[in-house]
């Protein structure tokens, strides 16, 4: 069988994989390609797979196991499958830099998104590298970061969830199983053993030890490391194009630049034990 074809997009994150064909189960190269891809390059895109809801949950299967989160939206029926379902996405939490579900104790490993129905323009995501966010930190501000831990709390995205009318959730209920929890600010990513930064505006709520004053100040300086467009790839959408990135090297923003509605499918790839 030929090896599949890795064309690379940007010298910091992102490849175009050709040659796959995701209705049908992959071969165990095909696999390992795919995995030493996304190691290498933190997101990987597809075009063209016109596949089922029932086939993307299995291609997800083949790398490992499917992560259920904590609550999922009104339009999803399989709770293996995230349907995010927007039309004024402005303020709902995609458009900010986030990593996905950090509020969890081990955060998923990685996503699989698929486009489902698109508008006529606008709605592109954006991608980056959280390896380089953390080396464009200078070595004193490396150095500081390093030592610091964070909390990371579900309740502003449950509540934005509920008042955009996606999900109906019961915020305490939910966040008694999944309360906040504490994070390193500078991960090494288990695999590579590269550094990346680890906060988000959406989950990360507070640096541990710090003054507020001092979290006014740095959280969102670093926050706003992932800004940098040299750290970026922005991919354009089209009709069944997938993106596959690792969760933990990668954070993404969903563009809120269009009005007519836009429907996703996301499955989940479950954390690495231990986190």
């Amino acid at each position: 069988m030929d090896s599949i074809e890795v064309r690379v997009l940007t010298p910091a994150i992102g490849a175009e994989i050709l040659g796959v064909d995701l209705r049908n189960p992959l071969s165990e190269r095909e696999i390992e390609e795919i995995e030493i891809a996304l190691l290498d390059h933190l997101v990987v895109f597809f075009r063209d797979q016109d596949i089922t809801p029932e086939q993307q949950i299995a291609f997800g299967r083949q790398f490992g196991e499917l992560f259920l989160p904590p609550f999922t939206t009104d339009h999803s029926d399989d709770p293996e499958l995230l349907v995010i379902d927007q039309v004024y996405p402005k303020g709902e939490g995609t458009d900010t830099w986030h990593s996905d579900n950090t509020f969890m104790a081990e955060p998923p490993l990685g996503s699989i998104l698929k486009a489902v129905k698109l508008p006529a323009m606008g709605g592109d995501t954006c991608f980056a590298s959280a390896y380089e966010a953390y080396e464009a930190l200078s070595p004193a501000m490396r150095s500081l970061a390093d030592g610091l831990t964070a909390i990371h709390d579900l309740t502003a995205t449950l509540e934005r969830a509920n008042a955009a009318g996606h999900t109906r959730a019961d915020v305490a209920a939910i966040l008694e199983k999944s309360p906040p929890v504490e994070h390193p600010v500078v991960r090494t990513h288990p695999r590579t053993k590269r550094k990346t930064l680890f906060v988000n505006a959406n989950s990360t709520t507070r640096l541990v030890g710090l003054s507020d004053r001092e979290n006014e100040l740095l959280l969102p300086f670093l926050c706003d490391q992932f800004r940098a467009p040299e750290v970026q790839y922005r991919f354009r959408w089209e009709p069944n194009s997938i993106a596959f990135w690792d969760n933990r090297s990668v954070q993404h923003l969903a563009v809120a630049d269009y009005h007519e509605r836009r429907v996703m499918h996301r499955v989940t790839l479950a954390g690495d034990k231990p986190f």
